[in-house]
């Protein structure tokens, strides 16, 4: 295994990607086992060379994807009393529903002014 690799100010192409047990990552899969998760063969034009990189799983967690995307218009509760707050609000460009009794922006500024826990469920 070469330790000492020149790397060079221009950027390497990845022509290949391979996933474990594919042709050409069966040594890899048997050195890495469960951990290996793809194969890359990269290539620099400038050295004439070609790199073989793995990417491994180092770490595996449960996880919930968001429920909104950043972009994504919410209800957000905001009491009568809280003049500052619905003024900033406003200022964000948060519209009131009427019908929903609620704010409506975007997820982002909620979670910006920290309103997560008062976001409706629709």
């Amino acid at each position: 295994m070469r330790t000492n690799i020149q790397r060079t100010s221009g950027s390497m192409r990845v022509r290949l990607k391979l996933k474990p047990g594919q042709r050409g990552t069966k040594h890899l899969l048997k050195q890495y086992g469960d951990r290996l998760f793809c194969v890359r063969y990269r290539y620099d034009e400038e050295t004439k060379r070609r790199y073989t990189t793995v990417e491994l799983i180092v770490e595996e967690e449960q996880w919930e994807p968001p429920r909104f995307k950043p972009d994504d218009i919410v209800l957000v509760k905001i009491a009568y009393d809280e003049l500052d707050l619905r003024q900033k609000i406003k200022d964000a460009g948060g519209r009131w529903s009427r019908s929903a009794k609620a704010w409506k922006l975007p997820y982002k500024t909620a979670l910006k002014f920290g309103l997560k826990t008062r976001i409706l469920d629709e």
